[in-house]
């Protein structure tokens, strides 16, 4: 009882420097993305930097990671890069994890209210309102742009940060659906320890590994849009089966 005690302040310390290193590389570069980010064709440079502003955070915080199971993407090519969603930290390894195709987030349109990170993920990400019918369907035509220049899509599709006790939420079926219309592969991604060194709970975690298992692509080559159900019940069941066995590990 004593040692948790002790923790609190070192847990709201090590909060307080995660915000820190999110927003120093940001003012630091702040000319750089702004022009990294004023026209479309640089995406693939504001990615390099993405990047780099990942790397700092994460190791500023006392991670280090470990890739399972690399692919082999081909470069060039759009995929649909898919994980479960534990931890603010998701964004920040995803973008580690994917070198050499540059993709862009689909996500909840509440982190555009974010300071300075904000701003740069409402510019370079499609933002979507899941309580608006227009808005969901507005992705379907932002992402199509942005498949046709060449980059790939990222998707949480649990649509949330589930509750601490849930291993795996369901899965909506919009990520599926784009990647069956646009016929790209998917790839799915298991973060195993996001949510045990950084979960939404305010007084946990700590520094440590974050290990990633990248499973095999499934592939959309000759799917129609009847075949979404089936496709995401299989992603899920990778990544629950990847989440299941380490648990009895």
């Amino acid at each position: 009882m004593l040692m948790k005690v002790l923790k609190y302040p070192f847990w709201l310390l090590y909060r307080i420097w995660f915000y820190v290193l999110v927003a120093l590389p940001i003012i630091v570069l702040l000319p750089i993305l702004l022009a990294a980010i004023s026209r479309e064709k640089w995406y693939p440079f504001f990615f390099k930097l993405a990047r780099f502003w990942s790397k700092f955070i994460l190791i500023g915080m006392g991670f280090s990671w470990k890739i399972e199971n690399p692919q082999k993407l081909e470069k060039g090519k759009s995929y649909m890069f898919i994980a479960n969603h534990t931890s603010m930290i998701d964004i920040m390894l995803m973008l580690i994890c994917i070198k050499h195709n540059p993709f862009v987030f689909v996500g909840k349109k509440e982190l555009a209210r974010i300071p300075l990170f904000g701003y740069f993920y409402k510019r370079t990400s499609i933002l979507v309102d899941r309580s608006d019918a227009k808005s969901r369907r507005g992705v379907f035509i932002r992402a199509q742009r942005r498949l046709q220049s060449g980059l790939s899509i990222c998707i949480f599709p649990e649509g949330k940060v589930p509750e601490e006790f849930v291993v795996l939420d369901t899965f909506k079926d919009g990520a599926f659906r784009l990647a069956i219309n646009h016929q790209i592969p998917v790839v799915p991604l298991t973060f195993l320890d996001n949510k045990k060194r950084f979960s939404y709970t305010f007084f946990s975690g700590g520094p440590g590994l974050l290990r990633v298992k990248m499973h095999s692509m499934l592939s959309t080559a000759g799917l129609s849009i009847e075949n979404t159900q089936q496709l995401n019940e299989k992603a899920r069941s990778v990544l629950l089966q990847a989440l299941e066995v380490d648990q009895n590990n």
